[in-house]
């Protein structure tokens, strides 16, 4: 395996780690906020994220990048620990609590649009890449303004100002 290969298996299973972990956030606040707008929205966010962790983990198919398991279930148990971080209240949800998860949201789709410019690189127009990474691009530059427009009424709610 030469440099390159190894160096793009490395990154892709990063990113699949990442993958990982936005995906059971978005879940989590989509549960937190069922009922609301935010929550509706947070629906979509978690099929289209699952569906973009899957065309991740095709593209890793089509380079022989083999999944490292040791990182991805570090990534899962990561959220997990997340959760135990102080919102500002002894138990439950806080209107912290949803700044904080829709900030970690907002970091995830940044690297997912990182991502697929990326990988815009890593294919030659004799080897395409398995997936339209110009409509995955698209997606999370969509996504990341709606997300950008929840995270503003998120903090002003939290900081009394909303």
């Amino acid at each position: 395996m030469n440099e390159a290969n190894k160096f793009l298996r490395i990154y892709l299973n990063d990113h699949l780690a990442g993958a990982i972990i936005g995906v059971e956030l978005a879940k989590r606040s989509q549960k937190s906020n069922k009922g609301t707008p935010l929550g509706d929205f947070l629906a979509e966010f978690v099929a289209d994220a699952s569906a973009d962790k899957a065309q991740l983990e095709q593209i890793m198919d089509s380079v022989g990048a083999g999944r490292n398991i040791l990182k991805s279930w570090a990534a899962w148990a990561a959220e997990k620990v997340g959760r135990l971080k102080s919102n500002g209240q002894l138990a439950g949800y806080s209107d912290l609590s949803r700044l904080v998860e829709l900030e970690g949201l907002v970091i995830g789709v940044t690297a997912r649009m990182g991502l697929w410019h990326s990988l815009q690189k890593a294919f030659s127009p004799s080897q395409p890449p398995p997936a339209d990474l110009d409509a995955l691009l698209q997606r999370a530059q969509d996504q990341l303004a709606e997300l950008q427009h929840y995270h503003q009424r998120a903090a002003a709610e939290a900081f009394g100002l909303g």
